[in-house]
């Protein structure tokens, strides 16, 4: 045997040293531990905030704003933009560049309609099924609503109808066909037994009648508008044509609305119980934000939005002119994008979940929305306002619409996708999207000649 000594031996001393030793250190370690995980409940914990429970009002008010706050700021990947909002103000306030005004402004709203989303997410949660549904619906669009009722506000008729058609088919077509493409990509089987994802046919094909009949509220204005050209009709006349019929069909227009969303929330919810898919092993979500909060979000948010959306409108007439693209291509392309991009994000990652109802629902719901009740309800409002917005939109944007709608009807009729329906109709968005950046900036001008000629 070794008479080494043993160094796992330790005399009572130093057993006590190094006990108090280990002690300092694991308390130390605790010490740090806690510290990080107040740190990290303070920042980054969306559950709970230090301070909420105190029994001091001020310390628990102060908390609870920074909750809500936090939990606003966390509810969304894009919300690290939301650093766009003062310097998209302060670079309208101080006069910058009208491109920088434009730029900022577009990259501040994109978070806020994320933030817009995920407030009235949190209100419907606590409303339930009927009316949350019929909030979603209300709220859906708000972003575009307000840059459109900004814009109709000063005269930039062109840019509203761009807009909501824009909107229509970037729903229509982009995000559909990245549903489309990525989940069908995704879901395609094993080679030479290629599968294809299914959704609800009878709800597709109710839908789809719904966007031809909008359709034709915009067919119908357009030959009215070249038959009165023909005949050589005074302008007056001719206008007064116009917003006669555009305003008698947009009360059309909202009424079905009104009837879709009955339809569909209340007497045939049935039909569409398979859009609020969730997986059997996914608990029902709970909102993280009380009722009052998210109502003051969505107030504050609306205010920033509508802020925003002031100074990117003002920057349109002097970007037009200083980079020579047309108002249609900067409503039908870019300003749908701010609205819908954390809605074409959803859709596409549901979609590669194999949960194609809600992927549509997301496409072809908000589509109904901006057609049916967001247009016609612009017409009225400018009908308030004094502005003469009609449904006589372009003639190129029309028939781009048109065909839109009849390729994406033909697409979906037989409640079935795959990758290569998804690339067809992001084709028809590029095609449709190149032509109207090769427009000269100063030739689609339908809209303000016929302002113009109306006063």
């Amino acid at each position: 045997m070794s008479n080494k000594p043993n160094n796992n031996e330790r005399t009572p001393l130093l057993n006590g040293l190094n006990g108090e030793s280990s002690n300092g250190n694991h308390n130390h370690i605790l010490d740090r531990g806690r510290e990080r995980s107040a740190a990290f409940q303070f920042f980054f914990d969306s559950k709970h905030t230090p301070g909420n429970d105190s029994d001091n009002f001020v310390v628990r008010s102060l908390a609870y704003t920074w909750h809500v706050t936090k939990v606003t700021l966390l509810s969304n990947y894009v919300n690290f933009l939301l650093i766009m909002v003062p310097i998209g103000i302060a670079a309208g306030r101080l006069g910058w560049n009208s491109t920088a005004v434009f730029t900022i402004n577009f990259f501040a709203i994109i978070p806020l309609a994320a933030v817009l989303s995920f407030a009235t997410e949190e209100i419907s949660l606590k409303l339930g099924e009927t009316l949350g549904g019929l909030l979603n619906a209300t709220f859906g669009n708000a972003v575009e609503l307000i840059v459109s009722i900004v814009a109709l506000r000063d005269n930039q008729i062109e840019v509203v109808q761009s807009s909501m058609l824009g909107s229509i088919l970037s729903n229509l077509l982009l995000v559909m066909g990245m549903c489309f493409l990525f989940g069908g990509l995704r879901h395609r089987g094993s080679t030479g037994a290629g599968t294809e994802q299914t959704f609800s046919s009878a709800v597709a094909q109710t839908t789809c009648s719904l966007m031809a009949l909008s359709s034709a509220s915009l067919v119908i204005p357009a030959a009215l508008y070249g038959v009165l050209d023909q005949k050589q009709t005074d302008n007056g006349d001719k206008d007064r044509s116009i917003l006669v019929l555009s305003r008698g069909t947009a009360i059309i227009l909202l009424v079905l609305y009104a009837m879709y969303l009955i339809f569909q929330l209340r007497t045939h919810s049935n039909l569409f119980d398979a859009e609020s898919q969730v997986g059997e092993d996914e608990e029902p979500e709970e909102p993280t934000l009380g009722p009052i909060a998210a109502t003051a979000v969505l107030v504050v948010v609306t205010i920033l939005v509508a802020v925003c959306a002031d100074y990117l409108v003002g920057s349109i007439d002097d970007l037009v002119e200083s980079a020579n693209i047309s108002k249609a291509f900067i409503g039908l392309i870019l300003i749908p994008i701010v609205g819908n991009a954390a809605e074409h994000v959803t859709a596409v990652v549901v979609a590669l979940r194999n949960k194609m109802d809600l992927a549509m629902g997301v496409a072809i719901g908000s589509s109904i929305q901006i057609a049916l009740g967001v247009t016609p309800f612009l017409v009225i409002v400018g009908w308030i306002i004094g502005r003469d917005m009609t449904l006589h939109f372009e003639t190129f944007e029309t028939v781009a619409f048109a065909v839109s709608v009849l390729v994406v009807t033909y697409t979906v009729q037989d409640g079935k996708s795959n990758y290569l329906e998804g690339a067809m109709l992001l084709g028809l968005y590029i095609i449709i999207a190149v032509a109207f950046f090769a427009t000269p900036g100063d030739f689609l001008d339908k809209a303000t000649d016929l302002i113009s000629g109306s006063n």
